[in-house]
């Protein structure tokens, strides 16, 4: 196996030689991140073009390996590398996608849409998830699932590639975790498509390790998340375990964690998914003190704990794998908590800590009390429907001006003149006044939900009032 470590040097070798004429290109071209003092923590614009070295170099130990004049080998290279060539027009739209995007930006839409294609682009060439839980999949299935993968894999590396080093180091520790199960499974194949691609990660590692001077912009960590994808879908076909994808998933577990934890966090916030903010995992653990080297560095060896995971997962036998699997879930949970997302904390209160069921009884109250309203015939009915409903959600004080009469209501312990007011008009000179205070047990869904039920409810109960007052004095005229 001698050719497959060659592969890997000769692509250090070209990426540690590239590197540095790409990060001079990128400089004379002003393709440059600037800082913003928020997300974005370098001090000085960076060129963004790594990944044009990275994909340069990968190519380049890939095509060195067809032409060098290896002897006495019983493996036919141009055949093993058939997969990385049927992947390669997938691998270029990716790549040509974010290089458009680091040179002209593109919308999130746009981008995921040539996701999307390169991924069935690569679905099509063989790089796909056919098998799950020992089970062949109908195409049906299959091909959703596999683009959703690919799809993941590579906006999971895209979104972690925020800080020196992270997103080339983490994708290094994948790269070298599928090349090694790839030699204990002895598959071939996929050894030697994944060599080169740690080779070349490592010897961009070099420039891209705080401080930097060259980051991989969207090019290089789009590319390297969709290779990495991809040959985890590889992996999972020749996986001695029934799960198949589950020991990819915990060799890509710190990114695609990052992206999982991010869309659920935006979207308890209502906040966009693809926008962007610095609530990621590397984001929190600087907000906890650490540098950004000690940063990168323990997600580097949450990395390779994971990756021993995956291995241990992937050869282990069927009653361990299910215990590796509790106990990587466990450190998962744990590592989530110790990040201290208010977001989660609050949610898992709203949903366990009564303010769900709380919240769910007072909008069915709040209906109820507005079809009570609509159904009074009478000022006096709709008086007496107000005071009962508003005592009920804590209101100390209420007052109504309806059809030029007024009514009114305190808690004999209440001044009124020392209370706060809710006014909800009525048109034409009608309307309900709420009071409360500091001390009025009244949840703010009420304050903020109830002025439009009794509007609402008051509108059509006065409308059908004042109708059936104009029609019996007609009767009686």
């Amino acid at each position: 196996m001698w050719i497959i470590f060659d592969v890997g040097c000769v692509a250090f070798l070209f990426s540690v030689l590239l590197t540095p004429i790409i990060r001079d290109l990128g400089l004379r071209l002003r393709v440059l991140d600037r800082p913003d003092g928020s997300r974005k923590i370098h001090v000085e614009p960076i060129p963004r073009l790594g990944g044009v070295a990275v994909a340069l170099a990968y190519t380049l130990a890939l095509g060195f390996i067809l032409i060098a004049p290896y002897s006495n080998l019983k493996l036919d290279i141009p055949r093993s590398l058939v997969g990385a060539f049927a992947l390669a027009p997938a691998a270029l739209l990716i790549f040509l996608t974010g290089l458009l995007d680091d040179l002209r930006g593109l919308k999130p839409w746009q981008k995921v849409v040539c996701e999307v294609a390169a991924a069935a682009w690569a679905y099509h060439g063989g790089f796909g998830i056919h098998v799950l839980r020992g089970h062949v999949l109908e195409h049906f299935v299959s091909i959703p699932i596999s683009i959703f993968w690919l799809v993941g894999c590579t906006n999971a590396v895209n979104l972690i590639d925020g800080m020196d080093g992270l997103a080339s180091g983490i994708g290094f520790c994948a790269a070298v975790t599928t090349l090694t199960a790839a030699l204990i499974n002895g598959n071939v194949e996929l050894a030697l498509v994944t060599a080169p691609l740690a080779g070349s990660l490592l010897g961009f590692l070099r420039y891209n390790f705080n401080p930097a001077s060259i980051f991989l912009g969207d090019c290089g960590s789009l590319l390297v998340g969709f290779l990495l994808g991809c040959y985890g879908a590889l992996w999972s076909h020749k996986s001695a375990t029934v799960l198949g994808m589950t020991a990819p998933l915990m060799a890509l577990a710190v990114p695609l964690l990052d992206v999982m934890i991010s869309i659920i966090r935006r979207f308890l916030r209502g906040q966009a998914i693809f926008s962007a903010d610095r609530g990621h995992i590397h984001h929190r653990l600087l907000d906890h003190g650490l540098t950004p080297r000690r940063a990168a560095l323990l997600l580097y060896g949450i990395s390779s704990l994971a990756a021993v995971f995956s291995l241990f997962q992937d050869l282990a036998y069927t009653p361990v794998r299910a215990a590796i699997i509790v106990l990587f879930c466990t450190a998962v949970w744990v590592g989530i908590q110790r990040l201290n997302y208010a977001e989660f904390g609050l949610a898992g209160s709203f949903l366990f800590g009564g303010s769900l069921r709380r919240h769910i009884d007072i909008q069915l109250r709040l209906r109820q009390f507005e079809a009570s309203l609509a159904e009074a015939k009478t000022i006096a009915e709709i008086w007496s429907r107000i005071v009962e409903g508003a005592e009920s959600f804590g209101f100390p004080g209420i007052r109504m001006v309806a059809d030029g009469r007024s009514y009114q209501k305190f808690r004999t312990d209440k001044n009124p003149n020392k209370l706060w007011q809710l006014r909800i008009p009525l048109g034409e000179s009608q309307y309900v006044n709420l009071y409360y205070d500091s001390t009025s047990d009244i949840h703010p869904l009420v304050l903020k939900e109830s002025p439009k039920s009794i509007q609402s409810g008051l509108v059509e109960a006065l409308n059908a009032t004042a109708k059936a007052s104009a029609e019996a004095v007609g009767f009686n005229q």
